[in-house]
């Protein structure tokens, strides 16, 4: 189940990592029509309003980005099957067709059904689509019905499963809005306090990939909230809408790099090199673009305290920007990127007040882990036991190489063919299926100068690689293809 989650999590990164496609485009429309918002400059128009032909189809996104995540080959007919599924659901239970099958009036129709083309719905099509995806797609018909066999078959069955599910959805998504309506708006009661409470609890999901959840509700339309597409269409309320999300800037781009220079400057003297390259890399990812797993996972479990203070200050950052309405706004993740284009949009509310706030935070930071650090001696990178580590040399090389090298390493670490059974990838993860984890070889994995490793079950392991995951991920699947 764990696994299945975790896979989840991953698919969901898949349409997020879309959207700054439309940051980029409704920023730079802003940019140029600020006050008029694309009416009073034609490029301003083009620019808003191919942003928004993004923002508007977040569903649908999620509804492909799924299908393909999880279902097996990450094939097309798996996300035609996803839309096809987001289609029929959202056709069949649109308010006025929901009315012809309760035989009421349009009006007296529950206003659950006015929102059914959501997130949520996004997720289960493609949840339903990859299902019958891994399971039908080499399902062999008699001779007369061979032309729907295998992968033509998975959108029929998907349209079949949606309409199924769209019976259940016509008694139960009404109770399912109202109780996510009135989650969403107790948070929203709790002010400042319920935006602290999110980043808090944010932050301890991220090791379970389980994060992405939470955030549906808060950044997305899933609730009535819509924190993202709210701020990018500069509707809702200033100093208010955003307050999901400008809380984090301080963090990303001031506090992480911050914890870095703290666990560089503690770092063993013969270790300091191997940990700079480590921790730059991890601080720059950070401050430019917000990704900060790379080095979240390099203290998250050598110093599991290190990361509840780091989630407590993260909920305190919300707190505090939503206390004051300092608002900005990110379609990614809240790094210098995001931040720049969310400067031209006009609902932020004193946004520059979070550089302060950052700066403040950086020294909090900086001061509090390097104090933690050495009190409890933890072992944050460059601080391992002798025995833990002995660097790679082979991994100094550049290039393709580099990227060889260390995928050849970490798959001799797993165990190899005898021992490995998949391999996956998120945005920063490689995510592994292994037959028996105790047989992997963690000192040699973590000898390439990965930020961390983290089991996850008996035969699921995941290696914390970064934003380069990508090339190494390739080339392990490289190795395995030879083989």
């Amino acid at each position: 189940m764990m696994k299945y989650l975790q896979n989840l999590g991953k698919s969901l990164m898949l349409p997020v990592a879309v959207l700054p496609a439309a940051a980029l485009l409704t920023g730079a429309g802003y940019a140029l029509d600020h006050e008029g918002w694309g009416s009073g400059n034609i490029v301003s128009a083009f620019l808003i309003s191919a942003g928004n032909s993004i923002l508007n189809f977040i569903p649908i996104l999620f509804a492909v980005g799924v299908a393909i995540g999880m279902s097996k080959s990450k094939d097309g007919p798996a996300a035609l099957s996803g839309l096809v599924g987001y289609l029929v659901v959202t056709t069949v239970l649109a308010p006025e067709n929901v009315a012809n099958l309760l035989h009421t009036n349009p009006e007296s129709v529950d206003v659950a059904f006015g929102q059914i083309g959501n997130v949520f719905v996004g997720i289960i099509s493609g949840l339903v689509a990859a299902t019958l995806y891994n399971r039908y797609s080499e399902v062999r018909l008699p001779d007369a019905l061979a032309f729907f066999s295998g992968k033509r078959l998975v959108p029929i069955l998907t349209a079949a499963a949606m309409l199924a599910v769209s019976v259940i959805l016509l008694f139960v998504w009404p109770y399912v809005y109202n109780a996510l309506v009135s989650f969403g708006e107790g948070i929203s009661k709790l002010g400042a306090i319920g935006a602290g409470l999110y980043g808090f609890f944010n932050r301890l999901l991220i090791p379970t990939g389980l994060h992405h959840a939470l955030n549906n509700v808060f950044w997305f339309d899933l609730a009535g909230i819509n924190d993202i597409g709210n701020f990018w269409a500069s509707e809702g309320e200033k100093g208010i809408t955003g307050r999901y999300q400008a809380g984090f800037f301080p963090i990303m781009m001031f506090g992480l790099p911050a914890a870095a220079l703290a666990m560089y400057h503690t770092a063993k003297t013969k270790r300091k090199k191997q940990a700079a390259s480590l921790l730059m890399a991890g601080a720059l990812a950070a401050f430019l673009t917000g990704v900060t797993e790379p080095l979240e996972f390099s203290f998250m479990f050598l110093a599991p305290v290190l990361y509840v203070v780091h989630a407590a200050l993260t909920g305190l950052s919300l707190f505090i920007a939503a206390s004051f309405q300092w608002t900005a706004g990110f379609s990614f993740s809240a790094g210098l990127i995001d931040y720049i284009l969310s400067l031209q949009i006009p609902i932020a509310n004193m946004p520059f007040m979070l550089l302060v706030q950052g700066l403040i935070f950086a020294v909090i930071y900086y001061f509090l882990f390097r104090f933690l650090i050495v009190k409890f001696n933890f072992k944050t990178p460059g601080r391992e036991d002798d025995d833990v580590i002995e660097t790679n040399q082979a991994t100094a090389s550049t290039g393709k190489d580099r990227f060889a090298v260390m995928a050849q390493t970490i798959y001799e670490g797993l165990g190899g063919d005898e021992n490995v059974l998949s391999v996956d990838n998120c945005a920063t993860r490689l995510r592994l299926e292994v037959k028996d984890v105790d047989a992997v070889d963690q000192g040699k994995i973590k000898s390439t100068g990965v930020p961390g490793i983290n089991v996850v079950g008996k035969h699921n392991i995941q290696v914390i690689v970064g934003t380069q995951v990508q090339a190494v991920a390739d080339e392990i699947n490289k190795i395995r293809n030879n083989k």
